[in-house]
């Protein structure tokens, strides 16, 4: 049983502790059976069950509607301990409507935004290409403005949900300014004429991820999201809301990790004795478990300040680096504590082990959290 006292720190309000105990309730009788061979048929039942459930809605916000950053990490964390793609499924209808939700029409969000929290549509986020990932400003794929619509020709690669996805919010540069300050945000409908997938990628941890590309690919000016040019803004903005959540599933990880591990160690008989009454052992245990909960100090900080209008940049860079650092470092202690069981293909360790990897690079690597970070505090320092 996983230790819930966290949810008694003062980030949180009530409606944070039951919106925990109702989703733990709920995933553990529809998600934990959720390991099939067909990585896609998977991850559209878990949007769906996930839809009939409630919980995207969480993700989704809109008007009048403010997305709680809280209520995002509790779920993402939650849902990264019973099963992973779960996780994804849930996070992926969130970044990919995302910018809609903060910066779309009332007409983009009345077409897209109810049908994602249903589960009915299934939304993905297109920003990185095969030259420009964290560096945004090298960004290739163009769009140029011909009449009432823009016609975009280029590549997007390493897209989540790409080639199950039912749209794509796809960053491209129009030129009104150099760099990042000439790219624009756009709606493309995934049966647009123009658009391929020109690949499907397959990773360590099976996801919905491919290689989109663009030819001639029209798509009508009314489906730019946000002025001409302030694409860049409208990715950072978006990542800003999510950047926190990717600790917080880097941290249902490590918890489901240490959970497995702790009670493995306490049974596990060796030399005539447990496993846990090892000093060696004891000493790993406390490290991950000062691991987690640094983790989780620091994720729900940023959720907690972004929620009260604050600026998060720093603060979510910094959870999104110790807690999928840390995470990684968590797992692999539990791996090690199984010994031949935590390599055992479909043994929780070893599926959590792929799992974490990717965490550490996707949304802005560690090494790109150090530059922000550092930035953040140069900046602090000169004003």
């Amino acid at each position: 049983m996983a230790d819930k006292r966290y949810l008694e720190w003062p980030f949180f309000d009530g409606r944070h502790v039951d919106l925990e105990a109702a989703l733990d309730e709920w995933a553990a009788g529809h998600l934990d059976d959720v390991h099939g061979s067909d990585v896609d048929a998977d991850c559209r039942r878990l949007v769906r069950l996930l839809g009939e459930g409630g919980w995207l809605r969480h993700a989704i916000g809109g008007a009048g509607s403010p997305i709680d950053t809280r209520a995002i990490c509790l779920i993402r964390e939650t849902l990264a301990r019973h099963n992973g793609l779960a996780d994804f499924a849930f996070a992926m209808q969130g970044l990919g409507s995302g910018a809609i939700s903060l910066f779309g029409t009332e007409t983009q969000r009345e077409r897209y935004l109810p049908r994602v929290a249903r589960g009915a549509a299934i939304a993905a986020f297109a920003l990185s290409e095969p030259h420009a990932g964290s560096d945004v400003a090298a960004m290739r794929c163009a769009a140029r403005l011909e009449g009432d619509a823009y016609v975009l020709d280029g590549e997007k690669t390493w897209i989540s949900n790409g080639g199950i996805a039912d749209f794509y919010v796809v960053f491209a540069r129009t030129g009104e300014a150099p760099g990042a300050r000439g790219i624009s945000a756009f709606i493309v409908d995934a049966d647009t004429p123009g658009l391929t997938i020109a690949e499907r990628i397959d990773v360590i941890a099976p996801h919905p991820l491919a290689r989109l590309r663009f030819d001639g690919c029209r798509v009508p000016a009314a489906q730019r999201i946000g002025a001409a040019g302030q694409g860049f803004k409208v990715a950072m903005a978006t990542l800003d809301v999510f950047r926190t959540s990717v600790a917080a599933a880097a941290l249902g990880f490590a918890r489901r990790a240490f959970d497995e591990a702790l009670a493995h160690a306490m049974t596990r008989q060796m030399f005539g004795q447990a496993l846990a009454d090892f000093q060696l052992t004891q000493a790993k245990l406390a490290q991950m478990a000062l691991n987690i909960d640094a983790s989780a100090l620091l994720t729900y900080r940023a959720a907690w300040q972004r929620d009260r209008g604050g600026k998060v940049t720093k603060e979510a860079a910094m959870a999104k680096m110790t807690a999928t650092e840390s995470a990684q470092q968590v797992i692999d202690a539990a791996v090690q504590m199984f010994g031949g069981l935590g390599v055992m293909s479909g043994h929780p360790a070893e599926r959590l082990y792929r799992e974490i990897r990717a965490l550490r690079i996707y949304e802005g690597a560690t090494e790109v959290q150090q530059l922000i970070i550092a930035r953040e505090l140069l900046r602090e320092a000169k004003e």
